[in-house]
């Protein structure tokens, strides 16, 4: 098997980015037109400044309205936005799903992706994979698309600009891929690209962590302040290229999975993708047997933050055991990361670790209180 690391052609990242957009498609040689899928936050924060980037460049484009959902349905409709238009080319600018919806479209229609977060909430931006969601929300299917975006642009003063809820959302998303990317290194596990891991993949996935330990407490301060500080650049990175290449190039293991098992739930529905891969991690941590101060370091960046550490804290307050029994049987089905472990997991196996991550959770909690 060949080890492939995965990437996007271009990173741009910095205060007011989106005013370079149509300068960076034009040294990529990329023209119009285009069609924006966008969240509604995004139509309200960019608007003025795409009329201006991009018709410095004489790019002509179109904005469709995402519509909340990275489903069958929403991708269809995107496609047909885009062929409609006749557009040469797709940008997706919000947050996560939004960015999926357009990459999956662009994919159907072999169309160059530029990804434009608004968010730092998950490592979606620089990957080629979609998440595809029912309208219910719960996990559909996982797309392997074929090429990562050509440009990721990633306005810094966008992002500051966001609930500083979705920053720690981002850092759960990226807390789990030192700790995946270890583990599929050490099953041999084929990567998202279809290939094992790169040194510089494992290298990147444990910077990531790195940067969460070493800034993730100013960041979120300054995320609170609306201030784009050091810190702050130095967390967008980590959650949006560090994390991405991370997960991308060196795999996905249980953590992921369990998110996936949780979506079932449907009181977890109201919570960020991020906040459930953080409890994953823990989770994946329990089922690991990892050392206790490791996980203690990982239970103390957490609550640091603001990241969730028990069932309760994801809206699960009063968990049955038939729900667990589904959780389990989702995150194992068959196709699922978890099975990268460097061992054989069983839903009931996933069930014990449920179980006592909660518990540890807890007991975390209840011993730092007041602290």
């Amino acid at each position: 098997m060949f080890s492939v690391f995965s990437s996007p052609s271009r990173y741009t990242q910095g205060m007011n980015a989106t005013r370079n957009l149509g300068s960076e498609m034009a040294c990529l040689g990329i023209a119009g037109p285009a069609l924006i899928v966008a969240g509604r936050s995004a139509r309200a924060q960019l608007s003025d400044t795409w009329e201006q980037a991009l018709g410095e460049t004489g790019c002509g484009y179109s904005i469709h309205a995402f519509g909340g959902e990275c489903s069958l349905a929403e991708i269809m409709r995107i496609r047909h936005a885009a062929e409609e238009l006749g557009a040469r080319v797709m940008i997706g600018a919000g947050g996560g799903k939004a960015l999926d919806a357009a990459r999956a479209a662009a994919a159907e229609l072999r169309l160059p992706f530029l990804s434009c977060p608004t968010l730092a909430s998950t490592d979606a931006p620089c990957s080629a994979v979609s998440v595809v969601y029912t309208e219910s929300g719960a996990v559909e299917q996982i797309r392997i698309l074929p090429c990562n975006p050509v440009l990721v642009l990633v306005d810094t003063q966008v992002i500051v600009h966001a609930p500083s809820r979705l920053l720690a959302s981002g850092m759960g998303d990226a807390l789990a891929t030192w700790f995946e990317a270890r583990a599929c290194t050490a099953s041999h596990s084929q990567n998202v690209r279809g290939g094992t891991s790169t040194r510089s993949a494992l290298a990147l996935a444990e910077l990531c962590y790195r940067t969460l330990l070493e800034d993730g407490k100013e960041a979120m301060k300054a995320a609170r302040q609306r201030e784009v500080t050091p810190a702050f650049e130095r967390i967008v990175e980590a959650n949006t290229l560090l994390s991405g290449l991370g997960f991308e190039s060196s795999g996905l293991a249980a953590a992921h999975s369990i998110h996936n098992g949780l979506t079932v739930a449907p009181q977890t529905l109201s919570f960020y993708h991020g906040e459930k891969v953080a409890f994953g991690t823990l989770v994946q941590l329990v089922l690991e047997d990892s050392a206790m101060p490791e996980i203690e370091e990982v239970l103390g960046f957490c609550t640091q933050v603001g990241l969730p550490v028990t069932l309760a804290q994801i809206g699960l307050h009063a968990l049955s055991r038939e729900m667990l029994e589904k959780i389990a049987l989702r995150s194992t089905q068959t196709g699922e990361s978890i099975h990268n472990e460097p061992f054989e997991v069983s839903s009931a196996q996933v069930l014990d670790a449920i179980v006592k991550a909660d518990q540890l959770g807890g007991s975390w909690l209840e011993s730092t209180k007041g602290v």
